[in-house]
């Protein structure tokens, strides 16, 4: 009978992958703001979702954001954590493309600096929806995944090498030693 595949068993190349991609993005995002903040405003207005104090908050606070989250999913550091808050600020841009689509505004994502208004008919709105989609996509991989022998997680051992579940036609119990003392089970 053939086992089950554990998730950890794949190969580590998918995370590492997933954090390079998504974190080189976040990076040249936040990098392309963080230099004209009163730029990022004007684009994050745009939208017409935020009112005028939380779109400027937004606006100043998403770049720093994005290349903070860039630089711990490079180095894999709280590599599950900065792939989640990614991935919830990718729901957040997929949100606010969509709403701007919906309600008929010609406007630029504003995603790699820009943004606001543009010409009627020149957004790019399913390209922006289907890369932050690709990008959610990798964040979920990397959220999935253990971080890989390439992440500061693994030196700093923030993440087990492998977690102790049986196969499913194993006959050693599932937990650590002391788990399974306390629950009286034998070591």
């Amino acid at each position: 009978m053939r086992a089950w595949p554990r998730p950890w068993d794949a190969a580590p190349s998918a995370t590492l992958a997933g954090r390079t991609i998504v974190g080189i993005v976040f990076i040249i995002g936040g990098l392309v703001k963080i230099g004209s903040p009163a730029v990022t405003v004007v684009a994050v207005r745009a939208y017409e979702i935020l009112p005028l104090g939380a779109a400027t908050l937004w606006a100043y606070a998403t770049p720093t954001l994005e290349i903070l989250l860039g630089i711990m999913l490079i180095i894999g550091l709280a590599t599950r954590m900065a792939a989640a808050i990614a991935g919830l600020l990718l729901l957040a841009f997929l949100g606010g493309i969509a709403a701007a689509w919906a309600r008929g505004l010609s406007i630029d994502c504003g995603c790699f600096g820009g943004g606001g208004r543009v010409v009627e008919g020149t957004t790019q709105y399913p390209l922006e929806l289907l890369r932050d989609a690709g990008l959610l996509a990798l964040a979920v991989v990397v959220i999935a995944r253990p971080p890989g022998k390439f992440a500061v997680d693994g030196l700093l051992r923030l993440w087990p090498a492998r977690p102790r579940t049986p196969r499913p036609d194993s006959t050693v119990p599932a937990g650590t030693p002391s788990e399974r003392r306390a629950e009286g089970q034998a070591p």
